[in-house]
């Protein structure tokens, strides 16, 4: 006799126990590194700088990283994976020379210091530890509305209450231009749009070119 379409629907304990986790040595190394991190931009950058959307990322991975919740780390995957990866195609030109948008000028800036420079490196790896965990939680497909809403917030915090591109601040190391709403170049903001015109334009390539083709792809391999 076939069992119970109820009983085939409900998960044994032996589903349970096996429902994948992230490793404890992650956790804690990941942990270690944002305890790090978070006093010294906090005393370098001033807390706005965790209205960047990598810094975003980062304390939603590191809530994933605990909970093993897909949304949390489905988002951060959605938010940062294609910036990130420009962020390290503009780093590594920048290193041999050639100067692109001067979105990673700053790792260049001999004013901070290497060590807090080196914490930066984040931009490149943060984008694999995102891929593992996605690939090892699953992907939830809610996470291209949320990250949006997230991501839209951040942006009018930084383009209404948060310094220009090229604004003289009395600490040269308080983030401006968070979140590139003024343009690429922290330095000078873009004049080819109106400030306002240009943050719409800005949003809406993130979310065409960035977030959505990301959200595909990785709802696709959810499928699969």
């Amino acid at each position: 006799m076939n069992a119970s379409p109820l009983l085939e629907t409900v998960p044994s304990a032996h589903d349970a126990r096996s429902a994948p986790e992230v490793p404890l040595w992650l956790k804690a190394a990941y942990t270690v590194f944002m305890l790090v991190l978070v006093p010294v931009y906090w005393a370098n950058y001033g807390p706005t700088n965790f209205l960047y959307f990598c810094d975003a990322a980062l304390f939603l991975t590191l809530a994933a990283v605990w909970t093993g919740h897909p949304l949390l780390a489905s988002m951060s995957a959605v938010g940062i994976l294609v910036p990130q990866f420009f962020w390290c195609i503009d780093f590594i030109a920048e290193l041999v020379g050639f100067h692109l948008s001067g979105m990673t000028s700053y790792m260049f800036d001999t004013h901070l210091s290497l060590f807090l420079r080196c914490l930066s490196l984040f931009h490149g790896w943060l984008p694999f530890l995102l891929c593992y965990l996605v690939f090892r939680l699953g992907y939830d497909p809610r996470a291209l509305k949320a990250w949006t809403a997230l991501a839209c917030g951040l942006c009018l915090i930084a383009f209404f209450l948060l310094p220009p591109a090229g604004a003289i601040l009395s600490n040269p190391k308080l983030p401006r231009n968070v979140n590139y709403v003024f343009g690429l170049d922290d330095a000078h903001p873009q004049t080819w749009l109106p400030p306002t015109a240009y943050l719409a334009v800005w949003f809406l390539a993130l979310f065409l070119l960035a977030y959505l083709p990301t959200h595909l792809a990785l709802r696709r391999l959810r499928r699969r």
